[in-house]
């Protein structure tokens, strides 16, 4: 498990370092649910807009990240609209066992490439987002100016949920 969550966390360094933009890392205690999450947030100052990756299978057999901002909910519609397929939250051992991530920790980059990416389209409006590069024990910020570029290195489909339909 631990030997996955490495891999992860390297591939999603060698991603953001492959799109040439401007990162930051943080080491702390392991963040798995939002409590932790806030404290740790209030403690180091984080300024950055917190993310989640929701890990969804698609009816068609498809699985998919969407990326959105950690207080936002999943519009269903929205995204079977997007990708002509019904999505549903996939249960933590799934989840596990397809990403190699813990349950409150997926990461959104340095995932297996047949794995479809959404990203809310209202992330644009923040100024930088934070996320978990797989280790739970790491938090990882980019400006939102360079998320494009992020994920135009990715082997992934990538889609954005525009705000009108999200």
């Amino acid at each position: 498990m631990r030997e996955r969550l490495e891999q992860i966390y390297q591939r999603t360094l060698s991603q953001l370092n492959e799109a040439g933009v401007d990162w930051q890392c943080w080491e702390h205690e392991p963040i798995l649910d939002f409590e932790t999450d806030a404290r740790i947030t209030e403690a180091l100052g984080w300024t950055a807009e917190p993310s989640k990756s929701l890990f969804l299978h698609l009816k068609d057999g498809r699985y998919c990240i969407y990326l959105t901002h950690r207080d936002a909910r999943l519009d269903s519609k929205a995204v079977r609209q997007l990708l002509g397929s019904r999505p549903s939250v996939c249960s933590p051992e799934t989840m596990q066992e397809v990403t190699g991530c813990l349950p409150g920790a997926v990461c959104p980059l340095g995932q297996n490439a047949d794995i479809v990416m959404v990203v809310d389209s209202r992330l644009k409006g923040c100024k930088e987002i934070m996320f978990t590069p797989g280790l739970p024990e790491m938090t990882v910020a980019i400006a939102v100016k360079d998320l494009d570029a992020v994920l135009s290195v990715l082997p992934n489909p990538v889609f954005w949920l525009e705000e009108e339909s999200a």
